[in-house]
């Protein structure tokens, strides 16, 4: 791990962002949004930074682009990903941390819709978990809390005795709002993010055990 202030702790459980957290779909993720940039005519280096740690339809909302209905528009796009998860790969070490975890004690909260978080898991070689939140299941989507409290409540857990790994800023946000502790996976990240939680390169810098009563997670010594 890459911060010496995450000593060994013990959660309720352990709830996961996707995109950027546990799975890369960079590729096709821009792929697709820029595809459909340039047809709306708009500057893709400038659009893409925007598509990440939101739904879909509250970033086609926020361009305000005349006679485009932000829902219909979010609904081709996620066809058009849906169709496009060939080069989604999983964050390194993932699969095997996940696959140690107890099924009632992590899930993942995404702002995905259902159909393209288990293709994207499903194709990164992830296991589905047996509480995923997606987009169809929150009210307000990531930067506010409701997925991670509703995760937390399907698990029968608080949240505030739960751990957030998450990447970008919006869900950062999210997890604090929730009241849980954060770590933030930086594999992804093309510049350094400013953030005063702990971070890891990735999974194989931790190590989780779990009993009746929750995961103990920590940083792997080398």
């Amino acid at each position: 791990m890459e911060d010496t202030n995450f000593p060994p702790r013990r959660y309720a459980a352990l709830l996961f962002d996707m995109d950027g957290t546990i799975l890369s779909s960079i590729a096709s993720a821009e792929r697709v949004w820029a595809m459909w940039a340039r047809e709306r005519g708009l500057d893709v280096d400038t659009f893409l930074p925007t598509i990440h740690g939101i739904q879909a339809v509250e970033t086609i909302r926020r361009l305000a682009l005349p006679g485009i209905d932000p829902k219909v528009e979010a609904e081709r796009i996620t066809r058009a990903e849906i169709e496009n998860v060939q080069d989604v790969e999983a964050i390194a070490g993932a699969a095997a941390f996940l696959e140690r975890l107890p099924p009632n004690r992590w899930a993942v909260v995404t702002s995905a819709p259902r159909a393209l978080a288990e293709a994207r898991m499903a194709a990164a070689g992830l296991p589905l978990p047996g509480v995923m939140v997606t987009a169809e299941d929150a009210e307000r989507s990531k930067p506010a809390p409701d997925g991670y409290l509703h995760a937390a409540e399907r698990l029968q857990v608080n949240a505030s005795n739960c751990l957030v790994f998450e990447d970008a800023p919006a869900g950062i946000d999210a997890g604090v709002a929730a009241g849980a502790s954060l770590v933030v996976v930086s594999a992804l990240h093309r510049q350094p993010l400013k953030s005063p939680y702990p971070s890891i390169a990735n999974y194989h810098a931790l190590h989780a055990s779990h009993d009746g009563d929750g995961v103990t997670v920590r940083r792997v010594t080398e």
